[in-house]
This record gives structure tokens, sequence and C-alpha cells, in this order.
């Protein structure tokens, strides 16, 4: 890996370097998901079926596009027993984890007939995307379907690509049926994200869309977002490690890799104060390259998009660390609990070192959809947040309303917005005559 002396040329050409790996900045894919996405909102299965057929399966219709109870079963035994116990061990871990983020209505009274307050609904309907195409996710399944089950949703429908044959991975049919899936559909991409938006004579329409999936699914859900809620806009896979010279060369190494073999755009970054530990790592890392199945993946992340930074102090660490906002920041430092205080910008925040990046990714409990491209400044993790909506309840009565009728009637007439103060000033007018 390269290592580079950390200043502000440096981080400016990483941040830099970074920012192309946005969706945002992929506009030669803008106008064909754009002809995806208004061609199935106007002609809805027949545009579906069309992308669908060309992209995945030859064969996908109204017919078989939803997944049978009887290909559920199917699948439960074409998976490993060992692999069922894991889902079902992480799904409880997950489980009790966002349980913890559950949300409950509020009212407050006063003596005087006031009663202000905040009614939380869950969605009546959420769409998960789960991708299927270099790779099978069933603890994307997981990680999408808890949080909505658990926030009340009344109907969440799953989509995903299905292979040439028509099937999809058993593994993520099991996944989706263990946390709660009611419907799942074989369909990706943005055509899939579309139909979810916009509804479809075979696909039900949704109120909000999560979960990751590759360019044309981040942008299709850039395109539709405003006519249904999304979680964010999901880049490629990021890891920024901030270790200090106690770190185990080792385990950071091994770390980084861990996302770098995502993809060829995925991001993995060490920021350190030692030089030595820099060296370690970097050799640490062609060593475990040489015996990894997707070398080729990773050789070509860690060239575009992987780095070594060489901090002269740890607060000039916490500070790049903060700027680039990464998607996972592991942090192995001599007391991480502390330096983590200081870290305002993470999707995900991995304490000391047996807390690897891939413990939240499949075990842990907290969601693994997290926020990518510097986008950690201002999203959050997929939460149960993410599957509820907030109303606000106001009542007065008209002995409260009288005590402040002449602020309001001022304010009003203030912003010159006459009408609003006339709404107040009416329900007082038998008085003033």
């Amino acid at each position: 890996m390269r290592i580079v002396r950390l200043n502000k040329a440096s981080r400016k050409d990483l941040l830099d370097r970074l920012l192309k790996r946005s969706p945002n900045n992929y506009d030669q894919y803008n106008d064909t998901v754009l002809e995806i996405v208004n061609r199935v909102r106007t002609e809805g299965d027949k545009a579906l079926f069309e992308y669908t057929n060309r992209f995945d399966c030859e064969d996908i219709h109204a017919s078989n596009i939803l997944v049978t109870e009887e290909e559920i079963q199917k699948a439960y035994g074409q998976i490993d027993e060992r692999l069922l116990e894991t889902i079902r061990k992480a799904l409880k871990n997950i489980r009790n984890y966002h349980e913890k983020q559950r949300r409950y209505s509020w009212f407050d009274t006063t003596p005087d007939g006031t009663m202000l307050g905040q009614k939380v609904t869950p969605l009546a309907a959420a769409g998960v995307y789960v991708p299927g195409g270099k790779a099978v996710y069933p603890s994307s399944v997981l990680m999408n379907i808890v949080p909505a089950r658990i926030a009340g949703v009344d109907k969440i429908i799953m989509a995903t690509p299905c292979s040439r044959q028509g099937a999809v991975n058993p593994a993520v049919l099991v996944a989706a049926k263990e946390a709660g899936a009611d419907e799942i559909y074989k369909m990706g991409g943005a055509q899939a994200i579309a139909a979810m938006a916009f509804g479809t004579e075979s696909i039900p329409k949704v109120d909000k869309i999560t979960g990751p999936g590759n360019i044309f699914v981040a942008l299709a859900k850039k395109a539709v977002s405003g006519f249904v809620g999304i979680d964010s806009i999901a880049g490629p896979s990021e890891i920024l490690v901030l270790a200090d010279e106690t770190a185990n060369p080792r385990y950071a190494a091994a770390d980084l890799l861990s996302q770098a073999e995502h993809d060829e755009l995925a991001s993995a970054i060490l920021v350190t104060t030692s030089e030595e530990l820099a060296k370690r790592v970097s050799d640490e890392a062609d060593g475990f390259i040489r015996s990894l199945s997707r070398r080729e993946i990773i050789r070509k992340s860690l060239d575009n998009y992987g780095c070594i930074l060489l901090a002269d102090s740890m607060e000039e660490a916490v500070e790049t660390v903060n700027l680039i906002a990464s998607e996972h920041l592991e942090i192995m430092t001599k007391n991480p609990f502390e330096v983590m205080m200081k870290v305002r910008n993470a999707g995900a925040i991995f304490l000391g070192e047996n807390s690897s990046e891939p413990l939240g990714d499949y075990f842990a409990g907290p969601n693994h959809i997290l926020p990518t491209n510097g986008t950690a400044r201002f999203f959050s993790p997929v939460s149960v947040d993410d599957f509820v909506k907030k109303s606000s309840i106001i009542y007065y009565s008209r002995e409260a309303l009288e005590k402040v009728r002449k602020d309001i009637e001022y304010f009003a007439e203030n912003e010159q917005l006459t009408a609003h103060a006339n709404s107040i000033r009416v329900r007082f007018e038998s008085e003033e005559a």
C-alpha cells in the first residue's frame, strides 16, 4: 500500500479522489437510469418485464415474478444447517439491538388546557432492495427487514435479482423468510426501484425504499426520491482504520482488505501516527493479498482508493477522520474510547483490536447499511427511525388560546399575513363586538 505523509495537499488529493466514487459523479449513466425509471412509471409491468428479461432472467412475467412459498421451502432444503443456525443467531442480535431504537408517541398537557405531542406512525409499506450481482448478501436481507418489522410496517416487500434460470439464491430467500418479509419479487436494478416507487400491475407501491445496490440502483433511488422516501444514495464500500503505535499491524492489514475485496471502487485507508506501523501494515497487506481469492479486485481497489496516511499527531489524524467521514471506522489506539469521543463523522465505529468490521457486517447487531462517500456528516445508519414517521399534535382550549391570541395575531401581521391573523381573531369576534 502507498504510504503518504499527511499534509494539506495530500489530504485534498485524497478527498478529491474519494469523491470521484460518488454516485453523483456518474453522469454517463443518468440518461439510461432515467429512461428505465420513466418507462416503468408509465408502462408498468410491460417495461419492468422487458428490462428484467434483458438483464436477469429471460422468462419473468406476472405469474412468476413473485417468489412462492414452495420456492422458499425448497430453499430451506438447499442451505447448510449451520448457515441456517448462524442466520438465526445473527437475527437475534440484530433484533435485540434494533428493539432499543423503538420510538413511542408522547403527549404533554398543562392545567389551562393545552396538549402538545408527537404521534409516531409506522409506514404502511416498505420496499427493501437486496443486491445479487457479484456476491450474495443474506446479511443485508436481515439488516433491511428487521428494523422495518420492529417499526411495525404493515407490508414489507423485497426486491432482489434472480439468476438466468429465474431462481433467487436460497440463502437470501431463507434470510428473508426468517426476518419477516411479506413478499419477495424477482427483480433487480433500476427497474426494481422504479417498480416499488410507482407500483405496477404486479408490484405494490411502497412508501420508502432502503438498501444498497450498484450505480444503477443508487441513481434510480436518487431519481425516485421525493415520490417515495429513501434511506440514502449508497456508494462503494469503505473502511478507515485510525491507529497509533500500539496497534497490531496484521489485524489492521486484514481489516483494510476486508473492504477492498468488495469492489474495485472500494476504499481502504489507514491513518496513523506511527511510521513503523505504516510500513508493517503495508508489508502485511502485500502478504495477505497473495493468498486471497479476490486478489485482483483488492489490488485495483488499493491502487486507486487505498493508502496509508502518516499524521504528525493524533489531533491531525482525528481531523482527517472527520473530513473523510468514512462508512466504517476502526479505532486501534491505546485508548480507543477516548479517541472515539473526538470523532464526529462515521457510519459505524469499531473500538479496539478485537472489534473488526466484519463483526458489524454479520453478527453484532447494529445495522450495516451505512452512509458512504462522506455522507456520514449528515446521514445515519438504517434504523427503526427509517420506517416510522412523526406527526405533531396540537390541542388548545379556548382559555389557553385566549392567553396567546394577541401574540399570534401580532406575529402574523408583522409578516403581512393578515389571513393568518384573522384565523385567530374570528374566534373572539363575539367578545369584541
